[in-house]
């Protein structure tokens, strides 16, 4: 017990603990703020209609999510297994992976389930992944495509861990990862028989991130190394505002090609929710955090902050490159950052950059 209070104490002394308390605090109100103000004004929700609709047609489209086996994953999969959706379930556990597939299939009988094993923070391991999805859709005489990609799974790591790789674990695993997974699974997306859709599942806590270039050292994350303490705090920030100027970006580039059958591209943020994303904090520092939210009502269960992702997976092609917040239906403005043309174009070629350098490099082992 000493050792646990201790290490809360350490951690309270820490930058990444104040800018989690001031910095993030603040985002997350700022989001909130929008919402009211839009209510105020009676600015209306973004209509919910499926455009990919389970219910029409023989086959059941099919949608592949990361991070599935807890949290908002798992609920984002129970959610979309209900609609009707052909879930693929994708985590580092298969373990974990066939228990989730239980626990959904107890629920709902009728529910079509498949998993896969992969760790995104691997690039090895997605371009795995990759194959074992086509040769499974080949397999099982499906049509080559996939209707929606959900890229969810993230990290927050408090100590550095390097990837095989040598980039940084949380990097690889919020942006580098579904950067590279998204431009793997491109063309199943780009050959489906309706329109289809990525969503990336970030966070408030953009709206935090200072870093405003996006070369080689800063999107790998090898300029984090250099500082004497690991910053968790900026880190995770960074990466997220890396994954909505991505979402921006391919939405951009998508439209430049003018597909009558398009990928449509959203941004979707489930505000603060109580998942085990926040694990390697210490444990009071958690139950701390978790209780003052509850007291504000800000407080979400991995169903509520789920809503947002289920909005954005359901809604009309119209509203690709929307950032949707706070379930309903409802969207909102990233940050200034996020919305600059500019530095998501940077973020863009740096990461096809280091996409081409690990497809090659892993292509040929």
């Amino acid at each position: 017990m000493m050792k646990d209070v201790k290490e809360a104490f350490c951690f309270v002394c820490t930058c990444d603990f104040w800018r989690m308390a001031l910095f993030w605090s603040t985002a997350l109100v700022s989001s909130y703020f929008q919402l009211f103000r839009a209510s105020i004004f009676g600015s209306k929700a973004t209509p919910i209609s499926c455009s990919i609709n389970p219910r029409n047609g023989s086959s059941r489209p099919i949608c592949v999510i990361t991070g599935a086996t807890s949290g908002l994953g798992k609920a984002t999969a129970f959610a979309l297994a209900e609609k009707g959706f052909y879930v693929v379930l994708v985590g580092r556990s298969s373990q974990l992976l066939s228990e989730t597939l239980k626990e959904i299939k107890n629920k709902n009988k009728d529910a079509q389930l498949k998993y896969f094993e992969a760790d995104m923070s691997c690039f090895e391991s997605i371009f795995k992944l990759k194959n074992s999805l086509e040769q499974w859709l080949s397999d099982s005489e499906l049509h080559p495509s996939i209707q929606l990609l959900v890229n969810n799974a993230g990290i927050l790591a408090t100590s550095s861990r390097p990837t095989i790789d040598g980039y940084d674990r949380m990097i690889a695993t919020n942006y580098i990862g579904p950067f590279s997974l998204t431009k793997l699974l491109l063309p199943l997306l780009k050959n489906s028989y309706i329109p289809s859709r990525v969503v990336n599942v970030t966070s408030f806590t953009h709206r935090s991130a200072f870093i405003q270039k996006f070369n080689k050292d800063s999107v790998t994350g090898v300029c984090f190394s250099t500082s004497n303490q690991y910053p968790c705090a900026r880190i995770y920030e960074y990466s997220k505002l890396c994954l909505v100027l991505f979402s921006y970006e391919l939405h951009r580039q998508l439209r430049l090609l003018d597909d009558s059958r398009h990928v449509s591209v959203i941004a979707a943020d489930p505000g603060f929710v109580k998942t085990n994303i926040m694990r390697e904090l210490p444990c009071y520092i958690t139950s701390m955090v978790f209780l003052g939210f509850r007291i504000l009502g800000l407080l979400q269960s991995p169903d509520d902050g789920a809503e947002s992702i289920i909005d954005a997976a359901l809604s009309t092609p119209e509203t690709s490159g929307a950032y949707y917040f706070g379930g309903k239906g409802r969207t909102i403005e990233s940050s200034q950052v996020s919305r600059d043309p500019k530095r998501a174009k940077q973020l863009w070629d740096t990461s096809c950059e280091l996409f081409n350098d690990l497809h090659l490099l892993h292509h040929n082992n």
